[in-house]
């Protein structure tokens, strides 16, 4: 569904099926007035009223619907807008406020079928609601979503470096945004760390450095950075082929970053936007880096390579030395760094590192908020000594195997300056098993999240 702004209009008491949220409590005042036959239909699917169970009902010529709901959040409505046949709907309740739950009703019908030759064809659910401020921030949310799935689901032949700037330049022409990029060799000079990990691509996916700015330079600075890695074959430390099969999500943390800006932009957060993409494929050839070369950073620190496959660092180092050359109010980074954050907090948590308490805070809270939960880990300063390098500055990949996310967040630490107030999201950016309102595949963790503290923090005009 591409027009996700008619899967959420004003309720102007339009012809519209009815949807009855019910608890078990309430469950069996609904069931009184009903007739014999309603009750029977009810009866006869099990429906108890709890969180997820869903019944349509017979109503002479019509029908109308049963949803079990326990507390109103983005999810609550996502299983009814899966299952429930094509049409406009109203939730009955006239108590019932549901602003929070309508991001979950358009994200329930995304789909990804660009590959497929014929989709499976399905009319869309339209919900009404008398929530009329609700709306357009509820579709700018879902769609920021939708473009960080679209993005990651597309496979790497497809979402190279040279995609990843187009999307960039698609949002320029949009919203009047400016772009800059340096591509290839001319990279060596600037931005080495991002040339020698993209070097050896194939030519139509040279790496890159995709820089977008926008807004009044009289406004607060926010920088925000997204790991590009089109694909990871982990360079000439290569992955298994089992470690290979998802690394076209390797960019997810561009496709957040990208999100993420389109979202400032389209509801004009009053700040000086500052977007960095640093786009490369990690891939396999006669010119790749190798285990032992000594890079040069943009920053000027020497990084030996004890791991090719610990790429993404690298590309962020660089990134986030520009990022912090016209000091930012703010700055974020979204990457999928680390398998180790992923064994620490499973495949729903982005873990979060900050340097200050109080932005921690605020973006616990702010993920509580949105349904977006994050997950703070530590930038421990006694383990910056487990990057220690006998013949540079220091090593890309620690040898011993504990803490690794909080070490590869220690190594981009060192790139960001002094007394930036830094976030930093190592996300999985992939959902391995489908729930209500979020199918298996790409998927935006800690986006909402971020959003939210960039509200808060910046300004309340976007309706948000």
């Amino acid at each position: 569904m591409n027009d996700r702004t008619a899967l959420i209009q004003p309720d102007r008491g339009q012809q519209a099926i009815a949807i009855h949220l019910v608890d078990k409590a309430a469950l069996p005042a609904l069931l009184r007035p009903l007739t014999d036959g309603q009750r029977a239909v009810i009866t006869a699917h099990k429906f108890e009223g709890a969180p997820g169970e869903v019944v349509i009902v017979p109503d002479g010529a019509g029908w109308f619907a049963l949803a079990g709901i326990d507390t109103i959040d983005t999810w609550s409505l996502a299983r009814l807008a899966e299952m429930l046949p094509g049409g406009t709907y109203r939730v009955a309740n006239p108590a019932s406020r549901i602003g929070a739950a309508l991001v979950g009703w358009i994200c329930a019908q995304y789909r990804f079928d660009r590959y497929k030759a014929e989709g499976p064809r399905t009319d869309p659910r339209v919900l009404l609601t008398q929530e009329v401020k609700a709306i357009a921030a509820a579709i700018a949310e879902a769609s920021a979503i939708a473009l960080v799935r679209d993005l990651v689901n597309t496979p790497a032949e497809d979402m190279g470096p040279a995609q990843l700037e187009l999307e960039a330049r698609a949002l320029v022409k949009t919203y009047g945004a400016e772009i800059h990029v340096v591509a290839g060799d001319a990279l060596e000079r600037d931005y080495p760390m991002v040339h020698a990990v993209g070097r050896a691509a194939a030519r139509h996916h040279a790496p890159r450095l995709i820089e977008l700015t926008w807004g009044d330079a009289k406004h607060p600075r926010v920088g925000i950075v997204g790991k590009g890695v089109c694909f990871d074959s982990g360079g000439l430390d290569m992955k298994p082929s089992a470690g290979m099969a998802l690394m076209k999500k390797d960019m997810g943390g561009a496709a957040h970053a990208l999100a993420l800006a389109r979202l400032v932009m389209e509801q004009a957060l009053p700040v000086r936007l500052h977007l960095l993409i640093p786009a490369v494929e990690n891939a396999i050839s006669g010119n790749a880096m190798r285990p032992g070369d000594v890079l040069r950073s943009r920053q000027g620190l020497t990084i030996e390579i004890t791991n090719t496959d610990a790429e993404g660092r690298l590309v962020l180092g660089d990134a986030l030395t520009r990022a912090c050359e016209t000091p930012p109010a703010m700055l974020i980074d979204f990457a999928t760094l680390t398998g180790a954050a992923r064994v620490a907090l499973g495949p729903d948590l982005p873990a979060m590192f900050a340097r200050d308490d109080a932005t921690a805070v605020a973006l616990a809270d702010a993920g509580i908020k949105t349904d977006d939960p994050v997950w703070r880990l530590p930038l421990h300063e006694g383990y910056r000594e487990y990057l220690k390098s006998d013949v540079a500055d220091m090593v890309n990949s620690a040898a011993t195997g504990f803490a690794g996310a909080s070490v590869a967040a220690l190594f981009l630490d060192r790139f960001v300056a002094a007394g930036i107030d830094w976030v930093h999201f190592d996300t999985f950016a992939w959902r391995p098993a489908a729930k209500p309102g979020r199918p298996k595949g790409g998927e935006a963790l800690g986006l909402r999240a971020a959003w939210g503290l960039l509200v808060s923090r910046f300004g309340d005009n976007t309706g948000a």
